[in-house]
Parts: C-alpha cells; structure tokens; sequence
C-alpha cells in the first residue's frame, strides 16, 4: 500500500478515535448524578450557550476539565505532604496517629470519621441529641447530619456543641487489618516481610546511643540473633527493661505496647508505594 495512502486512512481512523472520545465524554457528562434543581439549571445554562455547534459548552467543558485536573494534583501534593510526615498548610511536623494526623504548629489536622455510624451531635445547653450516620460542617458552619443518603437535619452553628464519633470494636479491629494488609513490615535483622500476626513476631525499643529506637523482627531466631550481635549495655539493659520505669536515654516513644498503633505509625510502609 503506498505510503501517501497509508496516512490518509491512519489520519481518518485518528479522526474517528477523536470523535468517539468526545462522544463518550459527551455522554458521560449527561449520565454524571445532579440534584433535581442542579439538572434543571444544567439544562437551562446549556439552552443559553447553545449556538448550534456546541462550541460554548465544549468550551466550558475543556476549562472545567483543567480546572479539575489543577485541584487533582494540589490534592495529591497535599496527600504527598501528609505521607511524608509534613503539614500541607505550614510544612510543620505532623503528629500522626492511625486514623487522624494534627499539626502542632499551626492546628491543622486531619481525621477518619467511623463508616457505619451512629454520629450524634450534641446541641448546646443540653438542648438534646441529634443522631445520624454521618455529618458534615458546610461553610456557613451549620452541621449537616444524613442517614443513609438523607439530610435528616440541619443544625445552626450556634446550636452546636460537640460531635460525637461512635466507633464500633468490629469496624476498628477490621481497619487494624486493612491497614496490616496494605502494608509491609521488614525484619531489622534478615530484611524479609514480617507478619505482625504470626507468633514469634517482636517489636522492641532499644537506645544503643542516648536516643531510643525500635525494631521489629519476624521471628524469634531473628530476635536473638540481633540481641547477640548488639547486647544492651549493662546499666541500661533495654531488652529486659520496662521503657516506662527507665529515665536512661531520650525517649522518642511514650510507651512500649506492641499493636498497629505503633507500627502504622513507625514500621509500615505500602506495598504499593514500594512498586513504583
């Protein structure tokens, strides 16, 4: 086939590909969910641009798309912010917990909030109780409480006087495990995946300097081997030692209770992250 022919129908197939995209953004416009009265001025605001052509509106969609596109990557920088241990707002060290990370220095944070409910909002001067699945504080500072996807209430800010989070032991224990499947945890002796949940598994603290450190190790072989290669000094023997009864070093670490608490905060990392 001669190459001048070849271009033409590799331009015409193009061509077609191009049109098929805009048809199914086009399309995918008109099934996206609207409130009744957002449907209606939809469908008002497109009667006004219409020339015929459709040139407005594809106009506006392509602003709308970058737009999007724009808060799409603030959006991941922020997440990329908190991951890294850094508040977004004022670059100040975060203090990260499981569910929720606080920054110090300027009191922005960040928290889950429990999926299946109940939340209640408790009204000002014991004026009662309202009760819902989940809220929401919109920017007049009203609180907005629905159950399943009802607004069932709005309550005035200057009726508010603090929200309850009730957080099931089913619904926690079952975050603790989506966490521990996510991530990895490595052995600070043989560098292999520890699995938190299979006996022999240790996480310890020990100050081999004057700042406390921990270690995590898959088993116990891995364990002793580590103690033999590195033994505690012996007036500050942190293998044996309860960190809460010992002034010997600089605590980095309130306690020494082993759970997904602490790993999650200092020992996991995604296994997706790794791959990229």
């Amino acid at each position: 086939m001669p190459s001048r022919i070849k271009n033409l129908l590799g331009r015409s197939s193009a061509s077609e590909h191009k049109a098929q995209e805009t048809d199914g953004q086009e399309e995918s416009l008109e099934q996206a969910i609207l409130q009744e009265d957002q449907q209606e001025d939809f469908e008002k605001d497109r009667s006004i641009l219409d020339d015929g052509a459709g040139l407005a509106e594809k106009k506006v969609q392509k602003e709308a798309e970058k737009e999007v596109q724009s808060a799409a990557m603030d959006s991941l920088k922020r997440l990329h912010m908190i991951q890294m241990g850094r508040c977004p707002k004022c670059s100040g060290h975060l203090r990260r917990h499981l569910f929720a990370s606080i920054c110090d220095s300027c009191g922005w944070h960040t928290f889950d909030t429990p999926r299946e409910g109940p939340v209640r909002v408790h009204l000002k001067s014991g004026a009662g109780v309202v009760e819902g699945e989940r809220c929401y504080r919109v920017q007049t500072g009203a609180v907005l409480v629905l159950k399943g996807d009802l607004v069932v209430a709005q309550v005035p800010k200057d009726s508010v006087g603090w929200i309850e989070y009730i957080w099931s032991e089913e619904e926690i224990e079952q975050r603790h495990k989506h966490v521990l499947e996510r991530a990895s945890v490595r052995c600070a002796w043989c560098d292999s995946e520890a699995d938190p949940e299979k006996d022999g598994f240790h996480l310890v603290q020990v100050a081999f300097g004057t700042s406390q450190e921990r270690y995590c190790f898959c088993s116990d072989k891995c364990y002793e081997a580590f103690r033999k290669m590195y033994p505690a000094r012996v007036h500050r023997n942190c293998y044996e030692r309860n960190c809460a009864e010992c002034n010997l070093c600089v605590k980095r670490y309130e306690d020494e209770t082993e759970g997904v608490h602490l790993l999650a905060k200092d020992f996991l990392r995604v296994k997706q992250l790794k791959k990229k």
